[in-house]
């Protein structure tokens, strides 16, 4: 059972930052490829940003500029630096990691404050 545990949410105020991690069950170069989505109330989950095996990465218009995803390979996990917080970014955050199906995560609670 692959397991994808994201930790790092919390309230922060705009302009602030915050780090997320997600922690994988098992080495993240055995998905193709490891991303972070986000889910705001009302709204479809939509893609903040993806990190390849390869190391390629892209971002949502939104988070280019702001975010950056990174990985720790002997931790097996991902990162998501989020500066410059907008109280737009406010969502759901979610893990996902894509191999011979789809993994996700439990998601975390980024709340910024105006």
């Amino acid at each position: 059972q692959v397991q994808l545990v994201e930790s790092g949410g919390g309230l922060v105020q705009a302009g602030g930052s915050l780090r997320l991690s997600c922690a994988a069950s098992r080495s993240i170069f055995s998905f193709n490829a490891m991303a972070w989505y986000r889910q705001a109330p009302g709204k479809q989950r939509e893609l903040v940003a993806r990190i390849s095996t390869h190391g390629s990465t892209d971002y949502s218009d939104s988070a280019k500029g702001r975010f950056t995803i990174s990985r720790d390979s002997a931790k097996n996990t991902v990162y998501l630096q989020m500066n410059s917080l907008k109280p737009e970014d406010t969502a759901v955050y979610y893990c996902n990691g894509y191999a011979e199906m789809a993994y996700w995560g439990q998601g975390t609670q980024v709340t910024v404050s105006s």
